[in-house]
């Protein structure tokens, strides 16, 4: 039987194709290198800017680009399913007590999904804050209608008779706690 000689191939040619395999074996042996930071749905991204809104007697840093409904006393601002809320409104200053016997009995009836956590007190830059954790069901998303179980972290802040409360959702085990801590500690009464 005759045999064929084999067909040649350029140097050039013969490196690209080599290169190509090389990089498609990486690539499935999980040893690619990403071509983007792609973080999960609900993640804040570790280089997200931050920018300074200043609201009726406050100010705090908030994730720019995110979307932002309400007014300077009652203010929202979203993401997909994060979402930062901030009202203000006059009331006593709040303690563990209270949160626990008033505040957590209206969440359970007023919001979808409620699932009760903890109730601690924390201190942030601006001072102490009664935090009050929960689960929640999310809005649904405006393109998909989807939802989602939301982590939720309720800070209140209380100064001169006047108590700011200040809502963080994300959607359950995102990994936003360095954004988060960076929200709360920008907080600030402003005269």
């Amino acid at each position: 039987m005759p045999t064929r000689p084999l067909p040649t191939v350029s140097r050039p040619r013969a490196v690209l194709v080599v290169a190509l395999l090389i990089a498609t074996i990486a690539v499935l042996a999980g040893q690619g290198v990403a071509l983007a930071d792609v973080s999960p749905p609900g993640d804040i991204p570790d280089n997200q800017a931050f920018v300074t809104y200043r609201g009726a007697g406050y100010s705090l840093k908030t994730p720019e680009g995110w979307v932002r409904t309400g007014s300077r006393s009652s203010v929202a601002f979203a993401d997909k399913y994060n979402r930062i809320g901030v009202e203000i409104r006059a009331a006593a200053a709040p303690t563990i007590a209270s949160a626990t016997q008033q505040q957590v009995p209206q969440l359970a009836k007023t919001v979808k999904g409620f699932a009760a956590g903890t109730v601690t007190s924390v201190t942030r830059a601006s001072g102490r804050a009664i935090l009050i954790t929960y689960r929640a069901t999310s809005a649904p998303n405006a393109v998909t209608g989807k939802r989602v179980v939301n982590d939720v972290e309720r800070y209140e802040f209380w100064r001169g008779g006047k108590l700011a409360t200040l809502t963080l959702q994300a959607p359950h085990r995102s990994d936003n706690v360095d954004a988060w801590k960076l929200v709360t500690d920008s907080f600030r009464w402003i005269a």
